[in-house]
């Protein structure tokens, strides 16, 4: 059996929207805020490294659910 066939013959592949400049901008944001977090946690209420960086991942995952749910939700409205 060769690899060199497509998946689906036949059909195109589907193409994949381009990132907006506004997403990225929101992306940045949204990373300049958690690495925000982080540093208050750590520095202004002293509470440790590895507390800090788990509080940051666990708000960076929630903010990654929300926009997936978002995401899948506008994609099934087209």
């Amino acid at each position: 059996m060769t690899a060199d066939r497509e998946a689906i013959p036949g059909k195109d592949r589907r193409v994949t929207d381009e990132v907006s400049t506004a997403t990225m901008v929101a992306y940045g944001c949204a990373a300049v805020v958690l690495f925000g977090w982080f540093l208050f946690g750590w520095l202004v209420l002293q509470q440790g490294f590895v507390a800090s960086v788990g509080e940051a991942a666990g708000a960076g995952f929630a903010l990654l659910l929300a926009v997936t749910i978002i995401g899948s939700y506008r994609r099934s409205r087209r």
